[in-house]
């Protein structure tokens, strides 16, 4: 019925109603909105950029806005500075993730969205690992590790979750995951 909020949604309006009513600003990384039901929380450090980001991204069914855009400027390609748009789907796998291996670890990101230009000359100048159509170019994969997990375990993980693709880079100390079909290499 058009209009009628769903109880997450109620329950997410009426906690930031209190919030506001009592002078309150929902900042991204404080306890206010990370103490709200059902929030989702990630944190990253970027071996690029030297950036550091923790926040929380969506609440209930929700996503936070703010946060989206606080995270496709935090992923940018690193070499262009090209802001993409990424899927927050890609943020649910995560977050899923990181509930599979009981961590609360930063991601180390090694790479987020790429423009179409670097995807080129990286493919050019690099042996190999880099897809002409790459989901990097479409905010829908990211690089990863995480500290003091075995990348093993990261890729058995990321697996387990059962949603897009995971690639194993044992050499290059990364695992890739994405939103797009179930696979494996």
């Amino acid at each position: 019925m058009p209009g009628t909020l769903t109880p997450s949604r109620r329950i997410f309006l009426r906690h930031a109603a209190r919030l506001a009513v009592a002078g309150t600003v929902l900042p991204l990384t404080k306890p206010a909105l990370a103490s709200l039901p059902g929030a989702r929380s990630l944190a990253f450090d970027h071996t690029h950029t030297g950036e550091r980001l923790s926040l929380v991204f969506a609440v209930g069914h929700h996503y936070v806005p703010e946060a989206l855009t606080t995270l496709n400027r935090f992923l940018r390609d690193h070499y262009s500075g090209e802001v993409g748009h990424i899927d927050p789907a890609l943020f649910d796998l995560l977050f899923r993730i990181r509930q599979e291996l009981g961590s609360e670890q930063s991601f180390e990101v090694i790479s987020g969205y790429r423009c179409p230009t670097t995807n080129a000359t990286l493919r050019r100048t690099r042996a190999g690992g880099v897809a002409r159509n790459s989901l990097h170019m479409e905010g829908r994969a990211i690089d990863i590790r995480l500290p003091n997990v075995p990348l093993s375990d990261l890729r058995d993980a990321a697996k387990s979750v059962g949603v897009g693709g995971v690639g194993f880079y044992p050499r290059d100390k990364f695992v890739h995951v994405d939103t797009g079909k179930v696979r494996y290499w």
